[in-house]
């Protein structure tokens, strides 16, 4: 990876409104052909919007899988065991209930800790766009509905990147405004 490798996660919510997932698809495309390269996990909805999106220009896609084949995705990344155990520390910090949750559900919390940190867990994203039903982009602002996509957003709080939910109004003008920023 060279200094100028940008990266963004794009995720959210399975029961995203489908003219919010064409918006998804559409950001996606206009980030590959500006050289962003999206972490997103390979689950319906939302991250396959954005990977959709992404692939129209062959852009570099790193998406995480929790175990191979899962959702029938070609090519994606399973991060290495010694990563795996650190990100699964890291995830355990960030949900509310880890201890309850099954082996599988601990996978798929514990892939998002990659999507926002990539493999090495040492490479945070530049930002985290997603849609939640609450609008949550923090901790504080997470509910209930914010789902699975909550563990990447408390992940991206804590490591500093910059959330921006497409449920909110003045997304699209944030989402600008930090990709520009951060083109300079």
């Amino acid at each position: 990876m060279s200094a100028a490798s940008r990266f963004y996660t794009g995720v959210g919510s399975r029961s995203t409104p489908p003219e919010v997932l064409r918006q998804m698809e559409r950001i996606a495309e206009r980030l590959a052909l500006r050289g962003w390269t999206l972490r997103s996990g390979g689950a319906d909805g939302a991250d396959s919007a954005f990977a959709r999106g992404a692939a129209r220009h062959a852009a570099a896609s790193d998406i995480y899988v929790p175990w191979h084949g899962f959702n029938g995705v070609a090519g994606g990344i399973v991060a290495p065991a010694e990563a795996v155990a650190q990100a699964e520390a890291i995830a355990a910090t960030a949900h509310p209930v880890w201890n309850s949750l099954t082996r599988s559900v601990k996978a798929l919390h514990t892939r998002n800790v990659f999507q926002v940190l990539g493999t090495r867990l040492d490479w945070p994203s530049d930002f985290l766009l997603c849609w939640t039903p609450d609008a949550a982009e923090s901790e504080a602002t997470s509910s209930r509905s914010t789902g699975g996509t909550r563990t990447a957003i408390v992940i991206a709080q804590r490591y500093g990147v910059p959330v921006i939910n497409l449920a909110r109004s003045d997304a699209m003008t944030r989402l600008t405004e930090t990709v520009m920023g951060l083109s300079r």
